[in-house]
C-alpha cells in the first residue's frame, strides 16, 4: 500500500519550460549583481566559499566565481552552492511579482487529492530547498506549502543515486515500498526503485521512456492498482 508520494518537480508537476525559460535566464541576468551586492552576507557568502571549494580554488576572486556559476546556469549543472544562489534570486523574482510558480493543472488536482487522501508528500529536486519552497508559495494556484510534509535537494544526494533514495526512506516514516517516487527522468526512476520505492514516470516532453516503470502522460490517468 502506498502511503507517502515524493515527487520530482521539473517536468514532473511543472513544465521544463518554466526553469529553463523563466527561471535559468533571470537568475543568469541578476545573478552577478546580486552576489558583488551581497556578497558580504552570511548566506551568499556560505555560498561563495563553496564555489571555490568546488574549483579547489579558495583564493578565487568575485568575478571568477561570478563567471563560473554563469557557466554552471549555461550547461544546467547541478550544483549546491549554484542551486542555494539561484533560490535567493528567484526569492525577489517571486515576492516582486515577476513570474509565478507553474504548476501543471492535473499535477495541482493530483496533489491536493492525493493529501486529501491521507497521503503524506515529499519533494526532492535538484533546485534547493529554497527555491522548491518559493515555487509553491507564489504558485499559480496560491501559497500550497501547506500540502507538503517535507522538502529534499542534492544535499541529501546526487538525483540518479540510489544512495540519495535510501537516505531519503531513512529520513521518513515509511518502509520504501510504502513510498510512490514519480520523475520524467529514468535514471532518477532507476535509482528510485533500486532503493526499494514503488516508481512512476511521467511522460510530459517526448523524453525517453522505459519499460521497467509505469508511465502516464497525465495524472488523470493515475491508476494505482497498476503500481501493484
Amino acid at each position: 500500500m502506498i502511503k507517502a508520494i515524493l515527487t520530482d518537480i521539473e517536468g514532473t508537476i511543472t513544465r521544463i519550460s518554466f526553469v529553463k525559460e523563466i527561471l535559468f535566464p533571470y537568475a543568469a541576468a541578476r545573478l552577478p549583481q546580486f552576489i558583488l551586492d551581497h556578497q558580504h552576507d552570511d548566506s551568499v557568502a556560505e555560498q561563495i566559499d563553496a564555489v571555490r571549494e568546488e574549483l579547489n580554488n579558495p583564493e578565487a576572486s568575485i568575478d571568477a566565481v561570478i563567471d563560473v556559476l554563469l557557466e554552471w546556469i549555461a550547461t544546467d549543472k547541478k550544483i549546491t552552492p549554484l542551486k542555494q544562489l539561484q533560490g535567493l534570486v528567484w526569492q525577489f523574482g517571486y515576492k516582486n511579482g515577476d513570474f509565478t510558480g507553474h504548476l501543471y493543472e492535473d499535477a495541482y488536482q493530483f496533489l491536493t487529492q492525493q493529501k486529501a487522501g491521507g497521503r503524506d508528500l515529499y519533494v526532492y529536486s535538484s533546485g534547493s530547498v529554497k527555491a522548491q519552497q518559493l515555487l509553491f508559495a507564489y504558485s499559480d494556484y496560491g501559497d500550497i506549502r501547506s500540502l507538503f510534509s517535507d522538502y529534499f535537494d542534492t544535499r541529501i544526494g546526487a538525483k540518479q543515486e540510489v544512495s540519495a533514495y535510501q537516505n531519503i526512506v531513512t529520513a521518513l516514516p515509511y518502509e520504501a515500498e510504502q513510498i510512490l517516487f514519480l520523475s520524467d527522468v529514468v535514471a532518477e526512476l532507476d535509482a528510485a526503485k533500486a532503493a526499494g520505492m514503488k516508481t512512476l514516470q511521467l511522460f510530459r516532453d517526448a523524453q525517453a521512456i522505459s519499460p521497467e516503470h509505469p508511465v502516464i502522460s497525465s495524472f488523470d490517468h493515475f491508476d494505482e492498482g497498476a503500481l501493484l
